[in-house]
């Protein structure tokens, strides 16, 4: 029942950032793939890339690879190209942020992780995308203990509403329980859908 809700989750409706507005991009690794034991180098887990707008939406994309060529279409088709993009100095960003506004990076390895920007009255850092993460796997580990890969799509997605629907952004209990019920609309929500 509960991949049903987190289905009815999902908000892809409209392009995050535009008119300047600026959109964090970054990447995280979650749980272990199956049948691959947990090693803390980082290899061999699945990879989750979040798009988080400063003004509080957040989007999350289970991947297979983090690379140009599975990133530049979730960023194209997610974040509107009138965008300030902002993410860390991994070199797989630089070619997808040509296409935006301005695209700024913060390079983590030389311990820089905040500058000011070329926008007047900004600062260039990832630090709202990482905050993201922090509360994303604080979550999993905490209420669910472990998530399969299989549906690790669904539970990001849970977590984006959470984020995106936080008393900061204005939105209530009352809000936050009828956002669902709304996103189910014209979707059809079967068991089987769910479980495959």
């Amino acid at each position: 029942m509960m991949h049903r809700v987190r289905e009815a989750m999902g908000d892809e409706a409209d392009l995050l950032g535009g008119g300047g507005s600026i959109v964090e991009a970054d990447e995280t690794f979650m749980v272990p793939r199956k049948g691959v034991e947990k090693i803390n180098t980082g290899h061999y887990r699945a990879e989750v890339v979040s798009l988080v707008s400063r003004e509080g939406k957040t989007r999350s994309f289970h991947v297979a690879n983090v690379d140009g060529d599975n990133l530049r279409p979730i960023l194209l088709a997610n974040i509107a190209q009138d965008t300030h993009l902002m993410t860390d100095g991994a070199g797989h960003y630089r070619a997808i942020g040509k296409q935006f506004a301005h695209h700024e990076w913060v390079n983590h390895t030389q311990g820089q992780y905040a500058k000011a920007s070329e926008v007047k009255g900004r600062t260039a850092h990832s630090n709202t995308v990482e905050s993201y993460f922090a509360i994303l796997k604080r979550g999993i580990v905490g209420t669910y203990h472990h998530v399969s890969e299989a549906h690790l799509q669904r539970y990001v997605t849970e977590f984006d509403f959470r984020f995106s629907n936080r008393v900061s952004q204005g939105v209530d209990d009352f809000d936050r329980a009828v956002n669902p019920l709304l996103g189910a609309k014209g979707k059809r929500l079967t068991y089987q859908t769910v479980i495959a």
